[in-house]
């Protein structure tokens, strides 16, 4: 089969993301008729619809969806590809890491400056990625990855363990009066979704009656909660290396009690084979810099 134009295939991949002829437009600077008119231009070329009206909007046929799954990732592919292209030409490295956001916005983004500074001649690409995927098939060269070391057909390196400890606010500190851990059972929570029974497991290492409070605010994003714990909203159990440095800097302080430590790990994921030397040196580089995490 002949390929489609690139920009048939960029119109139709927006259209599908938002299901609408008139915001891929206003993404792609184009005109809703345009956008359209390539969509359907794409349909002819490849003989089956993609799109079936609905009332005043559009959505996608079943070969539509199948399409737009795949088309995401190829496209992303290509600008990853087109970026290592970049740097080269430059004269430089392109590494492309798969992340957990409240890892990346909490660990590694504020070290980066560090890393850039040695290592000039290296840039790095981040997505988002929650769960597992085919390295082949997404073309990730690195990813992060928190769970246990049972991810099929790569190498995992260890970087550290989730140690789980209570924070909060300076001023949410002293308004609670919080030198006690007794007194965290009066004070507003914080909660994270996927770790929902964080605070009742605290309580019960800490020796304190009855179950935590219920009304307090709740996140999905560990990011999230640790934002509305430094904006003051309540308390919060979090990962104690992703706040590591704003207890340095005073912008949380930590609750006195246990830490809650987890069988599970952040790890360092690659496909199995050689590394590449700029993948060298962002592994060499995060090894030292947990070598330095403060106490």
């Amino acid at each position: 089969m002949r390929l489609p134009s690139l920009t048939h295939l960029r119109c139709f991949e927006s259209a599908a993301r938002h299901q609408s002829f008139t915001a891929a437009g206003e993404e792609l600077g184009l005109t809703q008729s345009a956008v359209s008119k390539k969509v359907k231009e794409l349909e002819a070329d490849l003989g089956f619809d993609l799109f079936q009206r609905a009332g005043r909007g559009v959505v996608l046929t079943a070969a539509g969806q199948s399409l737009a799954a795949d088309l995401e990732q190829d496209l992303a592919g290509l600008r990853a590809t087109l970026h290592k292209a970049a740097a080269a030409g430059a004269g430089r490295s392109a590494l492309r890491l798969a992340v957990l956001p409240g890892f990346a916005n909490h660990w590694l983004i504020p070290r980066l400056p560090d890393f850039f500074a040695r290592h000039p001649e290296v840039e790095l690409s981040f997505s988002t990625r929650l769960e597992p995927f085919d390295f082949a098939r997404e073309n990730f060269d690195l990813a992060v990855h928190f769970g246990l070391d049972n991810w099929p057909g790569t190498q995992m390196t260890p970087l550290f363990g989730e140690e789980m400890v209570p924070v909060c606010a300076p001023g949410f500190h002293a308004a609670h009066d919080l030198q006690q851990p007794a007194a965290v059972a009066q004070a507003p929570l914080l909660h994270l979704d996927s770790r929902a029974g964080a605070w009742a497991e605290w309580f019960e290492r800490a020796g304190l009656d009855g179950p935590p409070r219920q009304d307090g605010r709740y996140f999905d994003q560990h990011s999230m909660v640790i934002a509305a714990a430094a904006a003051g909203l309540g308390a919060a159990i979090v990962p104690y290396d992703m706040v590591a440095r704003d207890i340095a800097a005073g912008r949380l302080l930590r609750i006195d009690g246990p830490a809650l430590v987890s069988r599970k790990k952040y790890f360092l994921v690659r496909p199995q084979g050689p590394l590449t030397e700029a993948g060298q040196k962002l592994e060499h580089w995060m090894r030292r810099q947990l070598r330095s995490r403060p106490e």
